[in-house]
């Protein structure tokens, strides 16, 4: 083959980027809202998008104005802290994400055997985490995962953050959460 791997994987990212153009959205706004539909309600916030996709807040601030604009987001405040804002999708940012085809992503990932997709996973959070902890950037993770994740405990909903003194139900459970620390 030609190409190198460096080359490959630059290809690859550029080819995933190009989902939701089809909805009418910018590569970073599609991954936005795929974000925003997976995190945890601590970790919808302004902060945490900018973190997840490696931006600046201010790229962030427009990505999640322009949303906001198209009718995908909304923001509000916290009740329980003034300066922190909060993102949600609308109805219509759920709808436009439940009804979107396979992304590339899962297109290129659909014709490989199940253990070639586990290998190539388990290499690619090598990679990721890796580059992330070299970087001091935050890792991400299932809150489940976590090892301030108390399942079943008295107190929680079933489930307790340990870290933040909260329930979580298990839709939290099985989000992403930016104050995730590897169990």
């Amino acid at each position: 083959m030609t190409q190198d791997l460096a080359d490959m994987l630059t290809r690859t990212a550029r080819l995933i980027a190009g989902d939701g153009h089809a909805a009418g959205l910018k590569p970073v706004q599609w991954q936005a809202l795929r974000y925003l539909a997976a995190a945890n309600r601590f970790s919808r916030t302004p902060g945490a998008l900018a973190a997840w996709l490696g931006q600046t807040k201010g790229t962030v601030s427009q990505t999640v104005a322009a949303l906001e604009r198209k009718g995908l987001v909304a923001r509000t405040g916290d009740a329980g802290d003034r300066r922190l804002v909060r993102l949600a999708l609308t109805t219509q940012g759920e709808t436009l994400l439940a009804s979107a085809p396979d992304t590339i992503a899962e297109a290129m990932l659909a014709p490989m055997a199940p253990a070639d997709r586990a290998a190539l996973e388990a290499l690619l959070a090598r990679m990721l985490g890796g580059f992330l902890a070299a970087r001091g950037h935050r890792p991400f993770g299932l809150c489940a995962d976590c090892r301030h994740f108390r399942r079943a405990v008295e107190g929680g909903n079933p489930h307790r953050c340990a870290l933040l003194g909260v329930p979580l139900d298990e839709t939290d459970s099985r989000a992403i959460c930016i104050e995730q620390e590897a169990a």
